[in-house]
């Protein structure tokens, strides 16, 4: 449970929800205490009306989140909000609106707003509406004080004409700013992975390039960044539909195909929504690579946890995590303790789980429930903090308005 907050922080937040099987209950305080062992979160709308996008992003100390949604019921544009919690999640400030110039914002859950922090320079890009519904360029802006003001910054593809979606941003050990993307700039009709890199947080972009020019057409992508300052790039291929992985040693000048994460072979003509999750720990000087990749192949679908001791060149065994596991996410505390995360597809809809590695992703316990599946939770984020791993998806239970939710592990 978060400690109460402050004064200055109290608005940000609403009451914490306690979920359980259990059938015995009592009311204590507005809260559901119940007689067995319970899972509690903490839920705010950062003093929107609601959450339809957001991001969060860890640079040292500082936990850093970004999101969208409505001011109110009948607004018909999303307003951007930022906030921060300088103490690893125990208390937030304000959040503050980026009061810019902003065209029509696209930015919904799995095709997210993204954020990326490096010291007190920020930047966010998001897919804006274009001329045709579901469409459009990226927009972006950029903070050089710590997220307290904000401007306008340039389309990282160069193309403001284009439509640009899919976006994961990352800035690396030097303080550059990396960006991938999925786009058609040929107009050949089926989407490319593209990438750009800027210098000056955000200010100006390097030309864009291509990094593979036949993808899938709309699974996330997935940056993760490598104790030694290496970049990889997870993302969904188009022949075979399995994930696959790209890496730059140089700070994105140049890049090469490792291979692919867990090897199905799923040979599908659609597109199924569904991007992965990427992260390193360094274990004794050898930086391990977690992954969890979701696969649609009929023999065994479902989500499976993989490692690479040599930096993605080789992988273990592949680990079918949950039930009717999809949206997963990874994260290592340390060396040990790895935390995968998921939605469990349930009669009801999805729901939220979680399960834990105490030995390095050789084997796991029992997964736990986070959320039951009538808050209709969904996209759920894992980052690792000094503290703990933090958990974040957005929920709507019936009849309310969507939020944002979050528990921390450790």
């Amino acid at each position: 449970m978060f400690p109460m907050p402050s004064a200055d922080y109290r608005m940000l937040f609403s009451k914490s929800s306690t979920l359980t099987v259990a059938v015995v209950v009592m009311w204590l305080n507005c809260s559901i205490i119940f007689a067995a062992s319970t899972v509690s979160y903490s839920k705010s709308t950062l003093g929107l009306y609601d959450i339809s996008t957001f991001d969060v992003y860890v640079d040292g100390r500082i936990i850093h989140i970004i999101a969208g949604g409505k001011k109110t019921a009948n607004d018909q544009q999303l307003s951007i909000r930022y906030t921060r919690s300088e103490d690893d999640g125990r208390h937030w400030k304000n959040p503050v609106t980026l009061d810019i110039q902003l065209s029509e914002v696209n930015a919904s859950r799995g095709n997210d707003i993204q954020l990326a922090t490096k010291d007190k320079r920020l930047v966010a890009l998001w897919q804006s509406q274009g001329a045709l519904p579901g469409m459009g360029p990226m927009a972006g802006a950029y903070s050089l004080d710590n997220g307290r003001t904000w401007q306008q910054s340039l389309n990282p593809a160069g193309d403001n004409d284009g439509s640009q979606a899919y976006i994961d941003l990352i800035a690396d050990l030097r303080g550059n700013f990396h960006v991938v993307w999925l786009e058609d700039p040929d107009e050949n009709g089926y989407q490319s992975l593209r990438y750009a890199r800027s210098i000056d947080s955000g200010q100006q972009w390097s030309q864009p390039v291509t990094l593979d020019d036949s993808t899938c057409s709309c699974c996330p992508n997935t940056f993760a960044l490598s104790p030694k300052n290496e970049l990889s790039v997870l993302y969904r291929d188009m022949t075979p539909r399995d994930m696959s992985l790209l890496q730059s040693s140089d700070s994105g000048l140049t890049w090469r195909r490792i291979n692919t994460v867990g090897n199905f072979d799923w040979n599908f003509k659609g597109c199924p929504h569904v991007g992965g999750g990427l992260g390193y720990i360094e274990n004794d000087d050898v930086a391990q690579l977690h992954s969890v990749v979701w696969t649609g192949v009929e023999e065994k679908p479902g989500l499976y946890y993989l490692s690479s001791s040599n930096n993605g060149e080789t992988w273990s065994i592949p680990a079918r995590l949950g039930e009717a596991a999809i949206h997963g996410d990874i994260a290592a505390l340390d060396s040990r303790k790895v935390f995968a995360i998921w939605n469990e597809m349930e009669a009801e809809g999805l729901s939220v789980f979680y399960a834990v590695s105490e030995d390095g992703g050789a084997s796991w316990l029992k997964p736990k429930r986070l959320t039951e599946a009538g808050n209709a939770a969904t996209h759920p984020k894992l980052v690792s903090t000094r503290q703990g791993v933090l958990a974040m998806w957005t929920e709507k239970p019936s009849k309310q308005p969507s939020r944002l939710a979050w528990q921390i592990f450790k």
